[in-house]
């Protein structure tokens, strides 16, 4: 009984905060906490982190042993998501020519600096949030118990 009850609670956990982490998205912050805005390019579209919304898609949610944990298919999730300042290494590929040709881009190092747009985390919204959850499926265990004693 004890693990049904953990595994309701996080079940509960993993569904409410995946809501709240993609609204993040949509509020373009960490609940209520603005994100620094991209800097202006000619051409850029959108917020950085919703311009096709693949990023916001990737991310999953699975409950694995007493832990939630969330993860991103999209390679530059946890660059956004902590920040970094540093260098990174760019993998030779092939770059679009305005003709319509392609030429090829050997592999060379940049230098990065991404400031911290986290949409994923613990913190306090967190906290209260896992904290309102536990309670409440603590009290539906407790409604749900007092029935059955007084039922039988």
């Amino acid at each position: 009984m004890k693990e049904q009850i953990i595994r309701r609670i996080l079940d509960a956990i993993r569904v409410e905060l995946a809501d709240e982490f993609d609204r993040n998205f949509e509020r373009k912050g960490f609940f209520g906490r603005k994100w620094k805005p991209r800097r202006p390019r000619r051409g850029a579209r959108g917020t950085l982190l919703a311009v096709t919304g693949a990023h916001r898609r990737s991310i999953r949610a699975q409950v694995v042993g007493h832990a939630v944990r969330f993860t991103s298919a999209v390679s530059y999730a946890e660059i956004h998501n902590e920040g970094f300042n540093g260098t990174v290494n760019v993998p030779a590929h092939s770059r679009r020519t305005p003709g319509g040709g392609s030429t090829l881009v050997r592999t060379h190092s940049r230098q990065v600096n991404m400031p911290q747009r986290r949409f994923i985390g613990d913190g306090p919204d967190t906290r209260r949030i896992v904290e309102d959850i536990i309670a409440q499926e603590m009290q539906l265990f407790v409604e749900n118990l007092t029935r059955t004693l007084y039922i039988t």
